[in-house]
């Protein structure tokens, strides 16, 4: 039996099926387009080809992020993920700026080419299909986990499937019209698409490293929990941060000063564990108790009720 957590054991298991996946694809679509003289569908197999390097670093991070929490990271492993898919932004942007630049090195200084053979049709059908399994298999488990990393590269490869398409398109209109050149300029716009979902993944990744929740709610959410604990008053500087696929909570809470420390212990503790109950994704709470009418200006960071 596996030591892994159940978490990165299904991370694993489903960057092991994207590399087998892409492996297959990336060495038939750039053999086929070598023999069928089709850069399109080349530069749709070097496409599947970055994919298998994404996939891997999916892997190795999967390890990474279940690695326990030691005194030089005691939150844990597991923003890995979100760095992780950080890198497969870079990597897949480098792929498509590659390949632009090899297009556009190939239509300022043109050659002779021939139109290409109809087996280039026959992979980039079967490119579509593949591709469009693994992104619904990827990101169905991406969401089952709460993993950015797959669910980053399942945009990825839902890209790829309208990147293959338009290749059959370039290539069904380089057929029809017998001009090879439309063969290049589809290898070209394919070139500018992977920059594009490259740019898209990077930015959508800036919210979890800045500490920032793409969905505020949470926030009325902690307010309307501790308001609903006797002895809890006035919830504020409220933080929430996420670690890959969990939360940490951090807030102020006002209570009777005259209390014991063992009796505001008490009614902290009933916080976090109706705070845990409401909201399952919860890392850790860390509640700071004040006596009622507690008033401290230079206290700038953090949420209130009347900010939202």
């Amino acid at each position: 039996m596996s030591k892994l957590p159940t978490r990165e054991r299904t991370i694993i298991k489903a960057s092991r099926i994207a590399i087998w996946g892409n492996g297959f694809l990336a060495v038939a679509k750039i053999s086929v387009g070598i023999v069928a003289g089709s850069m399109a569908v080349v530069a749709d197999g070097i496409d599947s080809g970055s994919d298998i390097l994404t996939s891997v670093i999916t892997l190795i991070t999967a390890h990474i992020i279940a690695n326990p929490p030691d005194p030089k990271y005691p939150y844990g492993y597991k923003k890995a993920d979100t760095i992780a898919t950080k890198l497969l932004a870079f990597i897949i942007f480098f792929a498509g700026a590659q390949l632009a630049i090899s297009v556009v090195g190939s239509l300022l200084h043109p050659a002779e080419r021939d139109i290409p053979s109809m087996i280039s049709i026959y992979v980039i059908v079967i490119s579509i299909i593949g591709k469009q399994l693994l992104a619904t298999y990827l990101k169905k488990v991406g969401k089952a986990v709460e993993s950015t990393m797959l669910i980053a590269n399942s945009k990825n490869m839902q890209s790829d499937v309208v990147i293959s398409a338009s290749v059959l398109v370039g290539l069904t209109f380089t057929f029809i019209l017998k001009m090879p050149i439309l063969d290049t300029i589809t290898a070209f716009v394919v070139s500018i698409w992977i920059m594009i979902v490259a740019f898209r993944i990077f930015m959508a990744t800036n919210r979890e490293l800045m500490d920032g929740v793409e969905d505020t709610e949470i926030y009325r959410t902690i307010i309307g929990t501790v308001k609903l604990i006797d002895g809890a008053q006035n919830p504020h500087r409220i933080r929430v941060r996420k670690i890959a696929n969990l939360c940490e909570v951090t807030l102020d809470v006002e209570i009777d000063g005259n209390l014991s420390l063992s009796e505001a212990h008490e009614i902290a503790s009933c916080i976090e564990e109706e705070l845990k109950r409401k909201i399952p994704s919860i890392y850790d709470v860390i509640i700071h108790t004040e006596p009622i009418g507690n008033d401290e200006p230079d206290e700038v960071y953090g949420v209130s009720e009347d900010e939202i």
